[in-house]
């Protein structure tokens, strides 16, 4: 036991801080009840910081307060590192399972497509155009052909390319240097010269540039220029036989002509080549090629003659511009085969720049245009007549200058007193009464027949395109007074070689042969393969055919419509025609011009060539015998020298016109 003033020893500090002390006077009233509650505050709050209630030492300041320290316990998770371990490999294992399924899917299940839309990317095609056959004339001359040509084309691509690592515009440059060579719109170049997409590695920029200009653009060395072989068609004689040939158009197809009604036989197949380019528009070597060899086109041998289709346009296009005539024709045929020597038309056109004549002109109106034929016809009627009519050339008739029949009232071409004349004297002098009273002689049926079996309201099948077939409506349909200006050429419509047919016919004998322009076809070393034989069938007798052809050199007399039409140390027969053209524009014949013809065969008593002009519309002069007649004296006198046949041997028959006649 301790004296009440003395010291123990002194005991440890607690963990929260040391000990307080107290002075003599806090033992006393720590006894106290007071002391004891204030000593159990002190200890309530020493956990939370410094004794609020602790005495100041004397003599000196009191000390800090100091807060005790706190004691955290922090809860320690143990976590397994092998089961961590174990969820990363899972996801790693999930994440590489995608991958493998993809590239499954592409390089196995999908590979092959893949593979081709790679290839297809790279792949160029390159169109190798067939050799386009040639067309020419009987001897051999050519009339159209093909020649070596180059398309300059460009790649947009890559020029953007250049342009984009030079930092330059070298676009504006090649369109304005091409369109200055080739006299085209720079701003259409310069729309080909852009790219359309990254992969935009060819596009054509001229077509048909000729050899020597494409080697000047290539020495240019314009970045992404470059120069292909194509074929261009050219025409050697110019207008000579255009309208015959015709045209090809940009495409190389056939527009107008032979080249159009031919085109699948000229043009052949064409090929194309596909060879696998490099980004930059570079063939790879030892890349893929693919070919298709083109097939070149069969050639057209003609049966034209160039020296009497020379003649023969330049004879018509004369006439038609002395005579102011909105067209004129020109057909020369053998009547023998049928072939067709010269078939001219004017106003014509150049088919190398097709583009700058009328569309009108592109045409052939040799089988295009329809028209009435007019006394031409009246040979069909005569052979008719002669044929079961019971009439003969001698056969007299009394010919007032009109007629009437039913309300219709018929006039010759002039006035004239009631004359008698012969059959040969109606057709001589080619009176539309005189014919009508002949055709008297004949049904409605049998007149329809014949005009039907010289070739009316059919197509020739000469093989041009765009032949009209005429019309002729079937007696069924006729009404009232419709026979008798069919009987002289009017009411009817032909085209100008159906009439070259007939007067064929007659030359021949009565045997109608198919009209024909082509002889044959030849390959790509020049030889040729004959043309079928044409079809033949008989119209009319060789009599009555013999009779015709007197009759009809009665027409080149003195006493006939066509003294204008003989040619010296030669026997010509044949027939004028003056026939009224339908005006449009109220469907009648008022105003609306004249057709006016004249087609004959020499030598008479042994028929070589058959010669047809036809004038629509002339302006000076209207009758055939004067405006029709002399062009064919011109042409058929040149075809004779051309094809070196002898004059007649004889004078020509003497015909008797009117019955009085010795």
């Amino acid at each position: 036991m301790t004296s009440r003033r003395g010291r123990g020893p002194a005991a440890p500090s607690p963990p929260g801080g040391p000990r307080r002390t107290s002075g003599p006077g806090q033992v006393g009233r720590g006894q106290g009840g007071r002391g004891q509650a204030s000593s159990a505050r002190s200890g309530a709050r020493g956990a939370a910081g410094p004794a609020q209630g602790a005495r100041r030492v004397r003599g000196g300041r009191p000390p800090a307060a100091r807060r005790p320290r706190t004691l955290l316990r922090r809860r320690i998770v143990r976590r397994d590192p092998i089961k961590r371990l174990n969820v990363g490999l899972l996801l790693v294992a999930f994440v590489l399972s995608l991958f493998a399924g993809r590239l499954v899917q592409l390089q196995g299940i999908e590979s092959k497509g893949y593979a081709e839309a790679a290839v297809r990317q790279r792949l160029s095609r390159i169109d190798l155009p067939a050799v386009r056959g040639s067309i020419t004339f009987a001897a051999g001359q050519p009339l159209a052909m093909t020649v070596d040509a180059r398309v300059i084309y460009a790649d947009p691509s890559l020029i953007q390319q250049y342009e984009a690592k030079h930092k330059t515009n070298i676009r504006n440059k090649i369109a304005t240097t091409l369109a200055s060579m080739f006299g085209l719109n720079p701003a259409t170049l310069l729309q080909k010269l852009t790219p359309r997409s990254k992969m935009d590695h060819y596009r054509e920029l001229i077509h048909h540039v000729e050899p020597d200009k494409a080697r000047m653009v290539t020495q240019m060395d314009f970045t992404g220029i470059g120069t292909l072989q194509e074929y261009r068609r050219i025409y050697p004689g110019g207008s000579l036989a255009a309208n015959v040939a015709g045209f090809v158009n940009t495409q190389n197809d056939g527009a107008a002509g032979l080249e159009s009604s031919m085109n699948k036989l000229l043009k052949g197949r064409s090929g194309w080549q596909k060879v696998e380019v490099s980004e930059k528009g570079q063939r790879i070597p030892m890349g893929e090629d693919q070919q298709s060899k083109p097939i070149p086109g069969k050639g057209l041998r003609l049966t034209l003659d160039q020296d009497i289709q020379w003649k023969a346009q330049a004879a018509i296009a004369q006439q038609v511009k002395a005579t102011k005539a909105q067209s004129g024709t020109a057909i020369v045929m053998d009547p023998r085969t049928g072939q067709v020597l010269a078939m001219a038309t004017a106003p014509t056109f150049d088919p190398a720049t097709y583009w700058k004549w009328k569309p009108g002109d592109w045409g052939d109106r040799a089988v295009g245009d329809g028209f009435e034929p007019g006394s031409t016809s009246k040979v069909v009627t005569a052979a008719a007549a002669l044929e079961v009519g019971h009439v003969t050339p001698d056969t007299v008739f009394t010919v007032p200058d009109h007629v009437t029949r039913l309300d219709r009232t018929f006039h010759d071409s002039e006035r004239h007193a009631p004359e008698s004349l012969t059959f040969s004297g109606v057709l001589a002098k080619s009176s539309n009464v005189g014919t009508i009273l002949a055709s008297e002689k004949l049904t409605e049926t049998q007149l329809y027949q014949y005009m039907r079996a010289f070739g009316y309201a059919e197509e020739t099948g000469v093989g041009l395109p765009g032949e009209n077939p005429g019309l002729l409506k079937p007696p069924n349909q006729w009404w009232g007074t419709d026979r008798y200006p069919i009987a002289f050429g009017q009411g009817v419509s032909v085209n100008a070689l159906q009439v070259a047919s007939v007067y064929s016919t007659i030359a021949n004998h009565g045997v109608r042969v198919t009209p024909n322009v082509i002889a044959g076809t030849t390959d790509d070393r020049g030889n040729v393969t004959p043309a079928a034989k044409p079809a033949q069938r008989r119209v009319i007798s060789g009599t009555t055919a013999a009779e015709l052809t007197k009759m009809l050199e009665g027409v080149t007399t003195k006493e006939g419509t066509a003294p204008a039409a003989q040619i010296p140390g030669y026997r010509v027969a044949g027939k004028t025609g003056t026939a009224q053209r339908i005006n449009p524009s109220c469907g009648c014949y008022q105003g609306g011009g004249y057709t006016s013809t004249f087609v004959g065969f020499a030598p008479a008593e042994d028929p070589q060539l058959v010669v047809e002009v036809v004038l629509q519309k002339p302006q000076n002069g209207y009758y055939g015998g004067e405006v029709a007649a002399p062009v064919f004296k011109d042409i058929m006198s040149f075809a004779l020298q051309s094809r070196r046949v002898p004059p007649s041997s004889g004078r020509s028959q003497k015909i008797r016109i009117s019955p009085d006649q010795r």
